[in-house]
């Protein structure tokens, strides 16, 4: 048989030839955005840092993944809809929306320079109270403005939270806290919106679920999200969870369903005025915590507590930066 017959080995080294050849891959384009590097994912997409061409100004960019199916793609959608309508300083703004080239969903929205609140304690340890005292006013106003037009979180928790520096702020020992990622968001004033395609799916991260979203998750309002914020001002203050000796989600559920909780002053040195409103956030009955957000901001200005003075902030903002620097 002649070498250059039609056969196995002139169809391989032809194909070979050409994939030589062949051009790359056209990199996918993000709108007027270039993507830097990627800052981290999770089940509802993956978050680049991304430049604007032409403004240079960075920001987060956040993709859907292709996999998603139509129903995970119509809440992003809704996600991304929803948030732009939301204009407190504690709520990430979203800049921009739309499909790459290829066909993919994302969003730019503010790039924040911080720390999620669930990182930092892990590394510097619980946060005193004034300084919990101001996040918690800070999540409270954000919460207000989403409440009012009718959007509920479900998903209040400190890896959903950011604590940044902010110059100028005389408040707050300069601090800002912000809430991210309304993927579970839902709006309260449609009664069709289903979060999964499906009704009865609880939603949520086990440790901050409210007792009726794990027992009724289809009828839930804003004052879920305020239980979510006082489980987690549990852990900013103590650096534990509210049912920390409770094993696996099953446990847990159950405990927020069930248990009582331990008043965190029995971990930490908290003032009785911020202890209070912790545990009335975690009442069992969602009719016993304050009735909606705005409330609970009136709550928290009533209570007096030295908040950090800038010598104290530095020396917190230094040690943070230490810290992650050795992580």
């Amino acid at each position: 048989m002649s070498m250059f017959s039609r056969g196995h080995s002139s169809t391989t080294s032809g194909s070979g030839l050409f994939d030589l050849f062949r051009p790359a891959p056209k990199p996918d384009r993000f709108g007027s955005y270039e993507l830097e590097h990627e800052l981290g994912h999770g089940g509802m997409g993956v978050v680049y840092q991304a430049r604007h061409r032409l403004l240079g100004r960075r920001a987060a960019l956040k993709v859907l993944p292709d996999e998603l199916d139509p129903v995970a793609m119509r809440r992003f959608e809704r996600e991304v809809r929803r948030t732009a309508f939301l204009h407190h300083p504690s709520t990430v703004t979203v800049y921009d929306y739309g499909r790459s080239e290829h066909g993919r969903f994302y969003y730019a929205m503010e790039l924040v320079d911080g720390h999620d609140l669930s990182t930092l304690v892990e590394r510097s340890g619980p946060l005193s109270p004034g300084r919990v005292l101001g996040i918690l006013r800070d999540i409270a106003g954000a919460l207000a403005e989403a409440h009012g037009q009718g959007l509920v979180h479900r998903d209040i928790k400190p890896a959903n939270l950011m604590l940044c520096r902010e110059s100028g702020r005389r408040s707050n020992g300069g601090d800002r806290a912000k809430v991210l990622d309304f993927g579970l968001v839902r709006e309260t004033t449609d009664p069709n919106a289903s979060l999964s395609g499906s009704d009865g799916l609880v939603t949520g991260t086990p440790h901050y679920l409210a007792p009726e979203a794990i027992r009724t998750p289809d009828d839930v309002d804003g004052r879920a999200d305020l239980y979510s914020l006082g489980a987690t001002a549990y852990f900013l203050l103590t650096g534990r969870h509210v049912f920390a000796d409770a094993k696996g989600s099953y446990a847990v559920c159950a405990a927020h369903l069930a248990e009582p909780v331990v008043p965190p002053s029995r971990y930490a040195s908290v003032p009785a005025a911020l202890e209070r409103i912790v545990l009335r956030l975690l009442a069992k009955d969602r009719m016993e915590r304050p009735a909606n957000a705005a409330l609970l901001q009136d709550e928290l200005d009533a209570i007096h507590l030295p908040m950090p003075t800038h010598a104290e902030a530095d020396a917190f903002w230094d040690g943070v930066a230490m810290a992650t620097l050795a992580a």
